[in-house]
């Protein structure tokens, strides 16, 4: 049976591409039916910022939307990022998502805010427009509190009333301000999933009572993701504090005491091809390739974390 609950992992995948730059979309289809066998994933995200949206055409975006769909839409929630810079635009590309097979989009600001900054009013009503041009599910895309982008809470309890947003991902990595942030929602937005992305800091981001979480790392080391998210929920301290040192390594040989970055998404693809599922780590360019140095960081971490290779 299909999850249709946002309350739930959402891996947000990589894409494997060929050594012309094209999506491998035989490995593609492989690599997400192997994600959406495992419990507790409920959603797979592509066109994330780990998916390289930023790199990829229009058409790209909708196929991948697409591949995703015909593999495992009919288990998983499937969620397409939405990267635009104007409102008409972004309304043509969720109508594409849908298209292709997607239930919902996971909508990030338009990308001038985080240089210029933005009219107050200009998020609610970008959300709004969106909203009324699709029947999809919407996740809101919170940037982080240091950002020009960033959204108050104020102005999310507003989104939060738009009957199709179903889901915030929660980036806001400043934790006083995310904790009482998601007291305020909790309060003011009950019927409304939180959902963290703090992968640098996963375990202690779940932690003020979220709903799941939508992250790059759960594309990487599923096992020990839904593992951690079981204890959580199960409220065993001590097993939350074994799977907490088994990601440590995983976290820092990919974000260091930093946030996802292009160059993290790439040490990111390194493990996932080191453990067997892509046949290349390679990404396109502007990010460049990974010195051998971070390529050995990245094995003895997937070492230390104890997650074994995988045949598909």
């Amino acid at each position: 049976m299909k999850n249709t609950s946002y309350k739930t992992i959402f891996p947000a995948i990589c894409v494997p591409m060929n050594a012309d730059y094209s999506i491998n979309e035989p490995e593609l289809r492989k690599y997400v039916r192997w994600l959406a066998s495992f419990d507790e994933i409920g959603g797979l995200v592509c066109n994330g910022h780990t998916g390289e949206i930023t790199g990829l055409s229009r058409a790209e975006r909708a196929r991948v939307t697409r591949i995703v769909a015909e593999e495992v839409g009919d288990k998983v929630l499937i969620i397409s990022g939405i990267n635009c810079e104007n409102t008409i635009e972004t309304i043509e590309m969720v109508a594409e998502a849908k298209q292709a097979g997607a239930d919902g989009i996971l909508l990030m600001p338009p990308h001038m805010w985080l240089r210029f900054g933005m009219n107050p009013a200009a998020p609610l009503q970008y959300v709004k427009r969106v909203a009324e041009s699709t029947d999809l599910g919407i996740i809101i895309h919170l940037y982080p509190s240091m950002t020009k982008a960033f959204y108050p809470v104020e102005t999310l309890v507003e989104m939060a009333k738009i009957p199709n947003v179903k889901a915030i991902k929660m980036g806001t990595r400043n934790t006083p301000l995310y904790e009482r942030d998601i007291r305020i929602l909790r309060e003011k937005a009950p019927q409304t999933a939180l959902i963290t992305c703090h992968d640098e800091s996963l375990l202690t981001s779940m932690f003020p009572g979220v709903d799941g979480a939508l992250i790059g790392f759960g594309a990487c080391i599923p096992e020990l993701i839904t593992e951690a998210w079981k204890a959580m929920k199960a409220g065993d301290f001590w097993k939350i504090r074994e799977y907490d040192a088994l990601i440590a390594p995983m976290a820092e040989a990919i974000y260091g005491i930093g946030q996802p970055s292009g160059e993290a998404h790439a040490r990111m693809k390194e493990a996932i091809y080191q453990r067997g599922l892509f046949s290349s780590p390679i990404m396109r360019e502007p990010v460049l390739p990974l010195s051998q140095e971070e390529k050995d960081k990245v094995t003895a971490a997937l070492k230390k974390s104890k997650v074994p290779m995988v045949r598909l």
